[in-house]
């Protein structure tokens, strides 16, 4: 699915959206030099392995969020995390370094990668790219997760606070 099915896929199922055309960007400080309204509800996307290379996770959080991969570990169970590679990436989920995003999971059929996004968002709007890093698309969290979970994705929320460490 490229940017132009994603788009369509979000008009086919009703999902109340609205999409903000930019140069392409490859990280935070990039994306937020653009000063896009709603800067804020921008998410940062964490493609990630455990250390025996069985377990691949996507991770959205805030933008200006700073990820403890030892806490994140605790939180969801895991074993040591890793960034994967980008051939994981692409062979996945169909998406390049850059263009991280949770509606990239409507690529994963096999429905390899767990999502986990961030409790911060429930309730709130929340800024991803659809497929390519030249444009962010606005969307409600809970319709996002829903969305990802109806199409059988493996998806939840992460609630940092809820979760004990060691």
């Amino acid at each position: 699915m490229n940017k132009q099915q994603c788009l369509q896929f979000l008009q086919d199922h009703h999902v109340a959206m609205d999409v903000v055309e930019h140069p392409a960007v490859f990280n935070m400080d990039e994306m937020h030099a653009l000063h896009m309204p709603h800067d804020e509800q921008i998410a940062k996307n964490l493609f990630l392995r455990d250390d025996k290379k069985r377990h691949f996770y996507l991770v959205t959080v805030p933008g200006s969020h700073r990820v403890d991969m030892k806490q994140l570990r605790h939180c969801i169970g895991s074993r040591p995390l890793r960034f994967a590679p980008e051939s994981d990436l692409e062979r996945m989920l169909g998406l390049t370094q850059g263009s991280v995003t949770p509606l990239g999971l409507l690529n994963d059929g096999e429905h390899q990668v767990q999502f986990y996004l961030d409790a911060a968002f429930r309730d709130d709007w929340i800024g991803v790219h659809p497929m390519e890093n030249t444009a962010t698309v606005f969307l409600q969290a809970n319709a996002l997760l829903q969305l990802l979970q109806e199409c059988g994705c493996p998806a939840e929320w992460l609630n940092w606070n809820e979760e004990g460490e060691d």
